[in-house]
């Protein structure tokens, strides 16, 4: 029976950098993942802050007050957006972000957190895979040969888009969805107290030893073979020359 493991890569813009201090989300894009493959259900919405945004922020996604002023609130699409993620493991680059900005809204609308245990880091992966390379997402695709050419600014949607391929290789590339090897999951977070462990399914491998047929066949076949190589190798004289 095959095992399906069900996974989204996502990615957040925002106002600022500190959550706790008043930043908010104004965009969020999630790419589902099964078996590392991408399935084509992606979700991705807009939102409105209700608060001014720094020239600063909006110099790297675009994002103005006036676009994001007719956009639906974080707490309108917060269940939609609950349903698609599921419980499936969360996977960001530099998720510490992402996971604070995302909790920090489901708090606003008093909604459960996001436990942590469900957190995948590419950037922690980047740093202990490649150490001492440069590890933004520009540098990964560039790394993995993944096509940037879209990512004139930051956006959510197309962020997560980019990163899912960069995480297909940051976990062992596209023979990992032939079934090849057994799937795992990075370990790039300790479960927080009182959080279940997410659920990781994992494939159990192959048996790969030959059969009793086999090994008759291939004991017929050396015993075919004229002065092979590995009997003059160890014979006596040979052993007593060496």
């Amino acid at each position: 029976m095959t095992v399906l493991m069900r996974e989204i890569v996502f990615d957040t813009e925002t106002t600022g950098t500190n959550p706790a201090g008043g930043d908010r989300m104004v965009e969020i894009g999630c790419v589902e993942l099964v078996n590392r493959v991408e399935t084509g259900r992606t979700f991705h919405a807009y939102f409105n802050p209700q608060c001014a945004m720094p020239s600063e922020a909006e110099a790297v996604h675009g994002l103005s007050a006036v676009f994001l002023s007719d956009k639906p609130l974080f707490g309108d699409r917060a269940a939609e957006l609950i349903d698609f993620i599921a419980d499936a493991p969360l996977i960001a680059h530099n998720a510490g972000f992402d996971f604070g900005f995302l909790n920090a809204e489901l708090a606003r609308c008093s909604r459960d957190p996001v436990c942590f245990s469900r957190m995948v880091c590419t950037l922690m992966m980047a740093r202990t895979r490649h150490p001492g390379a440069k590890h933004s997402l520009d540098a990964l695709c560039t790394r993995f040969g993944v096509d940037r050419s879209q990512r004139v600014k930051h956006g959510a949607l197309l962020d997560a888009q980019l990163l899912a391929q960069v995480y297909v290789e940051l976990t062992g590339g596209r023979q990992i969805g032939l079934g090849l090897i057994a799937e795992t999951i990075p370990q790039t977070a300790q479960p927080q107290p009182g959080c279940a462990p997410a659920q990781r399914p994992i494939r159990p491998p192959r048996p790969h030893s030959a059969s009793l047929e086999e090994r008759q066949r291939h004991a017929q076949f050396l015993g075919s073979m004229t002065d092979p190589l590995w009997v003059r190798l160890t014979t006596p004289e040979r052993q007593a020359a060496g």
